[in-house]
């Protein structure tokens, strides 16, 4: 009896290895190489010529006018999604257990529903009476949306794959799916392959938009990462605490949009509600002349955002010195303190500093370098910040402070949320705007400002 041939794959990013071993030598994860049968065989091989016969070859100048996208009905789904989804496009969805996947979907499809559209929503984990109770209670219990409890590819396309397909399919989650071609577990990456691949041609062939909904790893990726990330057009991440009321909807990826477009989101009773003015809402907390305390004018996607960047410098307790990041970069942390030693005299090295960006934000821009400094500078000699004043420019590693994009963009948002001054970089002082605006050239200015400050605050 031939032997099944088998192959070893790691869970966690699937690079495919000829032997087993306890580490993946792609990603470094100890553990996750697992044997998985190769996909049996559809019997003998077709001659080249007849499998290449009935291709179709069109012309590339198309029609004028692209397909319309499919509005979801939530501007902030709309806007990360450039627009909103485009038919035959396939969309990944991921975060965190819990976070708001499910019921963001349910509601963006209820939303197009309601407009006609025909909108089929699988469920891998959860039973049909389930899936209908967060419906009722997120007041749609009465949306024209179709539901199925399906984990095999195979069902999907035979009752989806043909003329008068939705134009709307979620699947919740991809990791349910399984196909009868392979006989590894549900979850393994061969299964994951395998169905997202037949779901994308599904997606191509029909015109219908597929929405997957994947699982995290602990590391905060969706499981089988490169591997799903590749194979689909857009990747959305939620990202935010638990514990915070915020959402945030990131793109990491998007061929029909912009990528690193963020939406925003608030998690109420009756499910998540677009926020229009994210500024005033993570600012809204905030407290006033409190030391280590600036406010960021940062550029999120296409959107200018203001946030709060709260840093914490205390003595070493045990000896060694800690350093805590909650939303930005550790490894441009550790760069900012290491220039605000060298070049500005300030020693770090036996004091912990504790950074955070409020309300859940995870800041990936560079220009935060200026704002992070003034916020560990004025914690470490306990002078506040002037609360009507926003700062943003990036640092280098000579002490320079370089100039960032979208100046007026970030301006114009802190004007109009009612901030006076504004500290940037020397090379971005533009004119037209109610701010005053001050220019720096290097770090040591903004440490050799708050020590003025101090100064006269003592004397």
């Amino acid at each position: 009896m031939t032997r099944a041939r088998t192959q070893y794959v790691c869970q966690a990013c699937g690079a495919v290895h000829p032997r087993w071993a306890g580490r993946c030598e792609a990603c470094g994860a100890w553990n996750t190489v697992v044997e998985e049968p190769l996909p049996s065989g559809a019997g003998p091989q077709r001659p080249a010529a007849k499998r290449g016969k009935g291709l179709e070859l069109v012309p590339l100048a198309g029609s004028e006018t692209p397909p319309a996208r499919l509005s979801t009905g939530i501007a902030e789904l709309d806007r990360v999604l450039g627009g909103g989804l485009v038919p035959g496009s396939v969309v990944l969805l991921g975060g965190d257990p819990g976070i708001g996947k499910s019921t963001l979907t349910l509601q963006a499809s209820a939303a197009l529903a309601a407009t006609g559209a025909r909108v089929v929503y699988l469920t891998g984990e959860e039973s049909i009476e389930q899936v209908r109770l967060r419906a009722r209670r997120l007041g749609l219990a009465h949306a024209p949306v179709e539901l199925a409890a399906a984990t095999e590819v195979e069902e999907v396309l035979a009752a989806l794959d043909r003329p008068g397909a939705p134009a709307l399919l979620v699947v919740d989650s991809i990791q349910t799916m399984w196909t009868g071609t392979l006989e590894a577990a549900p979850g393994t990456v061969g299964q994951l392959r395998a169905a997202a691949q037949a779901l994308v041609g599904l997606a191509k062939r029909r015109g219908t938009a597929v929405l997957l909904i994947g699982h995290v790893t602990k590391e905060g990726a969706i499981a089988g990462p490169k591997l799903l990330e590749h194979m689909v057009d857009t990747v959305l991440y939620f990202e935010g605490e638990r514990g915070e009321a915020f959402r945030i909807l990131r793109a990491v990826k998007n061929r029909f949009g912009p990528a690193n477009e963020i939406g925003v989101f608030e998690m109420a009773e009756t499910g998540l509600l677009p926020v229009v003015d994210a500024s005033a809402l993570f600012l809204a907390r905030r407290e006033e002349g409190i030391a280590g305390s600036v406010v960021f004018a940062g550029i999120e996607g296409s959107r200018p955002l203001l946030v709060e960047i709260q840093a914490l410098v205390g003595p070493a307790t045990y000896g060694t010195a800690r350093r805590a990041v909650v939303g930005w970069d550790p490894a441009r942390l550790a760069m900012v303190l290491a220039v605000l030693e060298v070049r500005c005299g300030l020693v770090t090295g036996g004091r912990d500093v504790y950074l955070n960006v409020a309300g859940g934000l995870r800041i990936v821009e560079p220009a935060a370098d200026l704002a992070v400094a003034a916020a560990i500078v004025s914690a470490m000699l306990g002078v506040p910040l002037p609360s009507s004043t926003v700062v943003f420019g990036e640092v280098g590693l000579a002490g320079e402070i370089r100039a960032v994009g979208q100046v007026a963009a970030r301006l114009k948002e802190a004007e109009k949320l009612g901030f006076v001054r504004a500290l940037v970089p020397a090379a971005s002082l533009v004119e037209g705007f109610g701010l005053e605006l001050e220019g720096l050239s290097r770090l040591v200015e903004l440490v050799e400002r708050l020590e003025r400050a101090r100064a006269r605050k003592a004397s």
